[in-house]
């Protein structure tokens, strides 16, 4: 049974970003609401938008933008090569090959549907195939050599038809193969009130609880989880064939499935706590940069991402409270953040000529961010975030 429990309001897609020449045009909307379905625990949003409109030759986002996202797939590369030594490495959006390019162009193979990032990692050189994710492409790619390793990283959340997913993993998947995949952590997210988990292109948010229920079906099984510090807290998990006797289940499997029931992902109240504090969390925020403005304060934003537009179109802040947004991502630069329509500038080391208060959009790479611009904290400088509550750092 489905249940709602979050209402974030009409939004429009994340990653719609406007020109000069289109930014009077109206923006297509939709109701982003949130629930839970009760049977096996999978948290989705309710009104999904076709995967063209979303993923495309126009895509902006890039994972080698980022170094926390460098180091992550280098150090697990090399984890990968060292534990199970594959022949043959399979990734399901592969985006602009931060991860397959720490391999032998020989042994990997990349899946990216949005033809403007396949294209960065051909021309490194890398087998890149631009399509969706499927059973027909899966026995394709795989004809005359099944996958030791397929990996996926913030994607399979990103697909509606899981069935079809998973079906195409087990078409493509060696008999003692396995399947790695990472994506932000429901627990988490509820822990640190990060409703901007939720947008257009997150159409799942998973725990532990539902990766398990759901996979068990196709007789998969998870036997090991890894906690990371992407996205603001990630599972990374480790999935073979139930009748592989390679490897043993591990006990952070069972723990990290007690943790989230204690949690209370298993009751609907736990959800609707979370409602209200993200219904808080909007106040408080709108609160606080309503205090800058008064104070003659000069806010900007941090990172054009999509969590942000989830958060700027939820809590109907414009360019009168947050004067633009900085973001290294060439894609972005001199265009609209949808809905807010606030600039987004290309990004230059901070200094206090630029901004008095910086709120970051990118939160999840707070720490890297942080360390970045040390000399704008030097001189006065302050950065807000919402997460977990609105509030200066």
């Amino acid at each position: 049974m489905f249940k709602n429990f979050l209402d974030l309001g009409n939004q429009p897609l994340a990653n719609s970003y406007s020109s000069n020449k289109n930014l009077s045009e109206k923006k297509i909307t939709y109701k982003l609401k949130v629930g839970v379905n009760l049977k096996n625990f999978l948290v989705s949003i309710q009104n999904t938008v076709p995967k063209e409109k979303m993923f495309n030759s126009k895509y902006p986002y890039r994972s080698s933008m980022s170094l926390t996202m460098i180091d992550s797939f280098k150090n697990l590369a090399k984890k990968i090569l060292i534990n199970f030594k594959p022949k043959l490495i399979l990734e399901i959006g592969s985006n602009d090959g931060a991860f397959i390019r720490n391999f032998n162009k020989k042994i990997v193979i990349g899946v990216e549907p949005c033809k403007n990032l396949a294209n960065v990692t051909r021309k490194h050189g890398y087998k890149t195939f631009s399509s969706y994710w499927n059973v027909d492409l899966a026995k394709k790619i795989t004809k005359f050599k099944k996958a030791d390793i397929i990996y996926s990283a913030n994607t399979i959340s990103h697909i509606k038809d899981l069935n079809s997913v998973i079906k195409a993993i087990d078409a493509a998947l060696s008999k003692d193969g396995v399947l790695i995949i990472e994506d932000p952590s429901l627990m988490e997210c509820l822990k640190l009130n990060a409703y901007d988990q939720f947008y257009c292109e997150h159409i799942y948010v998973f725990s532990a609880i539902a990766v398990r229920n759901i996979f068990e079906k196709y007789n998969f099984e998870i036997f090991r989880i890894e906690k990371t510090k992407t996205h603001g807290g990630s599972n990374r998990y480790y999935i073979k064939r139930k009748e592989t006797k390679k490897y043993i289940i591990e006990e952070n499997c069972k723990s990290t499935i007690i943790k989230e029931i204690n949690y209370g992902l298993k009751k609907y109240s736990t959800y609707l706590k979370f409602k209200k504090r993200v219904a808080r969390s909007k106040i408080k925020l709108l609160k606080l940069l309503n205090f800058f403005k008064k104070k003659k304060l000069k806010v900007i934003g941090y990172g054009a991402t999509a969590k942000s537009v989830t958060v700027l179109n939820y809590c109907k802040i414009n360019k009168n409270l947050i004067s633009y947004f900085f973001d290294t991502t060439p894609d972005k630069v001199n265009k609209y953040l949808p809905g807010s329509k606030i600039l987004i500038k290309n990004y230059k080391k901070l200094d206090k000529k630029d901004a008095d208060v910086v709120f970051l959009g990118a939160w999840n790479f707070k720490d890297e961010i942080l360390k970045k611009e040390k000399y704008f904290i030097s001189k006065g400088g302050k950065f807000i975030t919402h997460i977990p509550y609105p509030r200066v750092i």
